[in-house]
Formats: structure tokens, C-alpha cells, sequence
């Protein structure tokens, strides 16, 4: 079952720290939140201190005064559970609920999330603050869910305490039930690596060389997942148990997380935290780097998960620790901008990070609404705006899903995997960003799929193409999966180094690309690495198009009636089929034995006729188009990214449905300026 967010009307709001402000503060800046439009605000997730100040000993007064005055002013609360900090009485007198790093150093008292899943001792403590201030307000009339921690797996994503390799044992002993067979999947037959007792059984240490088994990496990071599922679980049951009247959610999207596991099981939907102008400050120096708009993406992934969803952090103004990385501030506009793409992608609820700047601690430089002073600027500014704008399109827009007839494919077995193996793991990401570029700049929106074992051909049959680019690890049943999609009209994309691998990350004795072979037609008669001092190899693309090749080069053999689409066009493999098609029922597959770039892609989007907007708009590289429907009724945000003014054309008559003008023909759109449009 999805979990998703269910508002009737698009809502704001923002985190608060009232335990951070004098008390005479609240008044102003509850009155001030409720006149800027806010619905909700978020509280409490790093407080665990005020609630329970000394072991055993709780005091709610602090926060009921805090969640009153919200209510007097209508707002609602979210509260969060304050598990992502353990005070410093709980760290001192239980040290083994310190998480470990792998070299086996302790991480001390003094920022956040410090502690291990799997420590009894943290799990015991949690679940007792949670109790008691889920009996407390389970009841209040101003509380309107639950998050649970903050950002689980943020900061830090691997996690090696005793009480973690203890749980690993048991997990690895619950899943594998005899060594025997752990053995076989992790094959430790290689380099002598066999376990002759459950003791022997850790997780990954430091090896010379610092090489672990990747089989055992692999199950590592799902046992880190299933960790964090556990505790979340710990957390959600006391609250449905005791607030069941209030909704269950948590926030973040980091690594060694099955947030999809997670959200189906635990939450009523998922929240994200979403910060594009870390895009505006990341090094890239790849092609055509999207900077802030990657955070597009971002939140299609969410979507996959919840596919309408809470944001519980939006960027607000400039970001950065006092140790860190330092983001400039948003230029005039980008603040509504950002807003509207989560809104875009889904948001149903923006919440901005946050109310006012701390003045004190690691984030005085991550800056919120307003400034230290209080004192009016310019985003006040915009935020209003944007809420006197969505109290026009929320009831429309509200419950609306996104529209995509494409999906990028992957699964959390191939990421992780990925992450270890430098065969194919940078060629995914490689891949995976052009793919996200390449719909980008070509205004095709696309959702993500994330392949689980109870993906369903229903689940696939609403996408007109899916692109999964470096499928590395794919079962029989996958195979089976995709070959019924094909089959039943779907097209489908694979590129090199696809289908080699089963589920425990060991190859398969077979013709690459494994399972894929008879829905591609082909197999790999030889491979290579392009080396950085060779000459490129380049292909053409149906005898026109000469594209270069780089990375990873498969020579394709068919085996079955295939078109060959492009053959290498220099180098010893010259004239050797590198890109196939073939019909497969009433569908078409192809297989690149290559790592995708920018140009191909393209074309290969212009082949699948995937830009079905054309007939619509004609629209600048610049300018994001997404699409949100609900009863038959499209609405349409175009979201300039430049700073600069873009012409778009607008090629039949549409309605603002911001401002209710008609739209038509050539329009300019000002820098980061926002368009929602709907029919006449």
C-alpha cells in the first residue's frame, strides 16, 4: 500500500525552536507566522534535555506553553521526537550508546547523532521519553502528528558499536540460518575468508589491503537499513499505540535506508528536507550541470515513496554551518521558486527551514525567515507572497498526482552494491544524472521506480518507457518482470554492464547480460574500459549522429532478429553493433553497451517520442516543466531556473492560474519566475 499525504488544500509552515527564544518572543512570532498564512508549525526534535532534564524526571512545561500559544493563534503543531540528541546525562553514564566508527573510535557528547541503532540501553531510553510524551499530548488539540527522530542516517551512515556487530550476528543468523549457507552467499571460499562459527561474525573491519568482501558490504548496508527501520519502528509503535488519532511521519532521504520499507510500513507518508541551493555551490564541472534544479530530482524520488508528500525543511535563506561549507544567499525570487518546485514534484505541505537564525551554536550561519534582528527583508517578503499565491491554486492543486510517462529505474540493491563496485557503481551515477539531464532540458517529466520484490507489472504499465541504465544486479524474476512489460506494450532501456549479477553481488555463470539476454536480443562477445590515454571510441547513431563512447564499451552479439541502431565506428571493434533494438510482443527494448552521455539520450528520448509537450509550448533549456493532474484537470508549472529573463510560447490559450490571466503565445518569463497554467 502507497502511503501518501491527504490535504485538501496546500499548506505552509516552518520549524520553531521556542526552547532557543526568550519567552516574550513567542507571542509575536506565533502572531506573526499565522498573518503570513502558516498552517503548521514544526517543534521539539533536538529537546530530549527539556523533556527529561535528569533520567526519570520530565517536565513538559516549557513546550505546553509553547504548543498553547500556537493553538491560540490556530496554528498546528508537528512534534518531534527528540532521539536525534541524547542529552548529556544519558551519554555520560551510558557510554555504549556512543556510535563506533570502523577503525573502532568512539564519537563523543557535543553535536548530533552520536548514538547506534542497535544499543539496548539507547533503545530502552527512547522508547520511555517517547511514552511519555506521546500519553502527554496525545490528547492536545493543537497537535497535529508525530516525526519521528530527524533525518535518520544523516550525518553519519555506517555504524560499527559492539552492540552493532552483536545485532549484525543475529541478523546474519536470523537471515542465513546456518553458516553454511552464509558462507555460500558471501563467498568466503575466496582468500580463505570462511567462518567456521557465529562468533567469527562481524561487521566489515578494516582489511590490508582495505578491500572487505563485497558481498558482505552488501548485506551490510541492508542490515544498517533494517537497523534504522527497527528503530524508527521502536518509536512508531508507542505513538500509534498511545496518539492514534495523530499522524506518524519522519524526514530526511539519506544512505543505507530503505525509505520505501520504511514509509510502507511505519508512517502515514514520508517528509523531506529540501536544500537546492546546496546545487548552487557543489562543484560541478560536468555538462550542463542542473546546480539547484537537481533538487528536481530529489524530490521525484520522494515521490516514489510518498506520492504526495510533506516537506518538513525548505531551504530558506543562505546555508551553513560554522565548520562547514557556507551557501550564498537565495537571489530574489529563488525562495518562490524553490517553494513551487516541491510543490511541483508533490509537496503538499512546505515547511521553511527555519522561523528565525539561531543565534547560538553550529548553525548561526544557517539562516532561517527571518534574520537575527527580526527586523523586515526580503524573504518575509517572498514567503508571503507565496502564500497569498497558493491560497488561489491550493484547493485545485491539493491530492493532484504528477504526470510522467517515463520512469528512471533502480533499486537499493544496485546502489549499494554501487557503492563499492568501481565497475559499475560511477558508471549508474554517471548515467543516471545525464538520463535526469537529458528530461530536464528536454521538458520531459519523468518519475523514479524503485525495483522491490513486490514491484507489480500494474505498477510498470503506466509508464510508456523506463530507463534503467546500468542494471547490474537483476533476478530472474526481474527479468521476468521487465519481459511482461515489454510484452504488453512498454518500451525499456539498459545500458552496459547490466543483468551480470545476482542479489548477493556475485556474477552469474552465464552470457552477459545475464537474464536480460532474450528480451535484448544480445550478448557481450567482448568488453573493455576505455583507458584515459587511448583513442575514444565513437559510434553513429542510425548512420547520422557520431557520438563519442567513452567509459565502458560492450561489443554486442545478436543472438536473436535485432535492428542494430549504432555500431562502433573507429578502433578494433569498427563496425561492431554497439546500440540494438528488438520487438518483444507488442514492445520494444534496447540495449546500449556503453555508459550514456547527453546527446544520446536525447536522441533516444526523440526516438521513444517522449516529448509530447512540443505540440504545447515551445520552452528554453531553462525552463522546467512539470505536470500535476487531478480529475482529468492538468495544471502545469513552468519554473525558470536563470537568472535571466526567458522567452517561452505558449501555443494554445491557457489560464494563470495564479493570477487568473490568459495566457497565449509569446510570453517572458523574469528571472526564477514561477508559472502555473490550466486550460481555459
Amino acid at each position: 500500500m502507497v502511503k501518501k499525504l491527504q490535504e485538501d488544500m496546500l499548506k505552509l509552515g516552518v520549524c520553531y525552536y521556542p526552547e532557543h527564544w526568550p519567552e516574550e518572543l513567542w507571542e509575536e512570532d506565533f502572531k506573526r507566522m499565522k498573518e503570513l498564512g502558516f498552517t503548521y508549525v514544526r517543534v521539539g526534535e533536538f529537546a530530549w534535555t527539556i523533556f527529561e532534564p535528569e533520567e526519570g524526571t520530565f517536565s513538559f512545561d516549557l513546550f505546553d506553553r509553547a504548543v498553547a500559544k500556537a493553538h491560540e493563534y490556530g496554528l498546528k503543531v508537528f512534534m518531534g521526537t527528540p532521539t536525534a540528541t541524547p542529552p548529556a546525562w544519558l551519554t555520560h553514564k551510558y557510554p555504549e550508546v556512543l556510535n563506533v566508527s570502523q577503525d573502532g573510535i568512539s564519537y563523543q557528547h557535543g553535536a548530533r547523532r552520536h548514538y547506534n541503532y542497535n544499543s539496548e540501553t539507547y533503545k530502552r531510553l527512547s522508547s520511555i521519553i517517547v511514552t511519555e510524551m506521546a500519553k502527554h499530548y496525545k490528547d492536545n488539540p493543537a497537535i497535529a502528528g508525530w516525526q519521528i527522530d530527524n533525518e535518520l542516517n544523516c550525518e553519519i551512515d555506517a555504524f560499527y558499536s559492539e552492540a552493532d556487530h552483536t545485532a549484525f550476528r543475529e541478523w546474519a543468523k536470523k537471515k542465513y540460518k546456518t553458516l553454511d549457507k552464509l558462507n555460500q552467499t558471501w563467498g568466503t571460499v575466496f582468500w580463505n575468508q570462511t567462518y567456521t562459527s557465529w562468533d567469527q561474525v562481524y561487521l566489515t573491519r578494516k582489511t590490508v589491503p582495505n578491500s572487505p568482501n563485497p558481498h558482505h558490504m552488501l548485506d551490510e548496508k541492508r542490515f544498517i537499513s533494517d537497523s534504522a527501520i527497527s528503530f524508527a519502528k521502536l518509536q512508531a509503535d508507542i505513538l500509534r499505540l498511545h496518539a492514534p488519532n495523530q499522524w506518524v511521519t519522519t524526514n530526511g532521504m539519506f544512505k543505507h535506508l530503505d525509505n520505501h520499507k520504511m514509509t510502507n510500513e511505519l508512517l502515514d507518508f514520508y517528509a523531506y528536507d529540501s536544500y537546492p541551493n546546496f546545487g548552487r555551490v557543489i562543484e560541478d564541472d560536468s555538462e550542463k550541470p542542473l546546480r539547484d534544479r537537481k533538487w528536481s530530482w530529489n524530490l521525484s524520488i520522494v515521490r516514489s515513496i510518498s506520492p504526495n508528500f510533506a516537506i518538513f525543511e525548505q531551504q530558506s535563506g543562505p546555508g551553513g554551518w560554522v565548520t562547514r561549507l557556507e551557501q550564498p544567499s537565495p537571489k530574489p525570487g529563488q525562495l518562490r521558486l524553490w517553494t513551487y518546485q516541491s510543490i511541483a514534484h508533490g509537496a503538499d505541505i512546505v515547511m521553511y527551514f527555519r522561523w528565525r537564525t539561531a543565534t547560538k551554536g553550529t548553525e548561526i550561519y544557517w539562516h532561517g525567515i527571518n534574520d537575527y534582528h527580526n527586523l523586515p527583508n526580503r524573504r518575509v517578503n517572498e514567503v508571503e507572497q507565496v502564500s497569498k499565491e497558493i491560497h488561489q491554486i491550493g484547493e485545485k492543486v491539493a491530492g493532484s498526482s504528477y504526470k510522467a510517462e517515463v520512469a528512471l529505474v533502480t533499486s537499493y540493491d544496485n546502489e549499494w552494491d554501487g557503492e563499492f563496485d568501481k565497475w559499475v557503481g560511477p558508471y549508474a551515477a554517471k548515467s543516471n544524472d545525464l538520463w535526469i539531464k537529458a528530461f530536464q532540458y528536454n521538458h520531459v517529466p519523468a518519475d523514479a521506480v524503485y525495483l522491490r520484490n513486490e514491484t507489480t507489472i500494474d505498477e510498470l504499465k503506466k509508464y510508456k518507457a523506463l530507463v534503467y541504465p546500468h542494471a547490474a544486479i537483476v533476478t530472474k524474476q526481474q527479468a521476468d518482470l521487465f519481459r511482461e512489460y515489454v510484452n504488453q506494450g512498454g518500451k525499456i532501456i539498459f545500458g552496459c554492464r547490466s543483468g551480470y549479477k545476482d542479489e548477493t553481488g556475485q556474477t552469474y555463470m552465464k552470457a552477459f547480460p545475464g537474464y536480460l539476454a532474450d528480451l535484448v536480443g544480445v550478448t557481450v562477445e567482448e568488453f573493455t574500459r576505455v583507458a584515459p590515454y587511448e583513442e575514444i571510441p565513437r559510434i553513429n547513431f542510425k548512420g547520422e549522429n557520431e557520438l563519442e563512447a567513452n567509459d565502458f564499451n560492450e561489443v554486442l552479439h545478436p543472438q536473436y532478429d535485432v535492428d542494430v541502431i549504432s555500431t562502433y565506428t573507429n578502433t578494433h571493434f569498427e563496425g561492431k553493433p554497439a546500440l540494438v533494438k528488438r520487438t518483444h510482443g507488442a514492445g520494444t527494448s534496447y540495449y546500449f553497451g556503453g555508459v550514456f552521455n547527453l546527446k544520446l539520450a536525447s536522441l533516444l528520448i526523440d526516438e521513444l517520442q517522449l516529448n509530447n509537450y512540443k505540440d504545447q509550448f515551445d520552452l528554453p533549456e531553462k525552463i522546467e516543466l512539470a505536470i500535476r493532474s487531478k480529475v482529468g484537470n492538468d495544471y502545469v508549472f513552468l519554473l525558470n531556473y536563470a537568472d535571466t529573463t526567458q522567452k517561452i510560447v505558449v501555443k494554445r490559450k491557457m489560464r494563470d492560474a495564479i493570477t487568473g490571466n490568459i495566457i497565449s503565445n509569446k510570453v517572458t518569463m523574469q528571472p526564477f519566475d514561477v508559472l502555473v497554467l490550466e486550460e481555459d
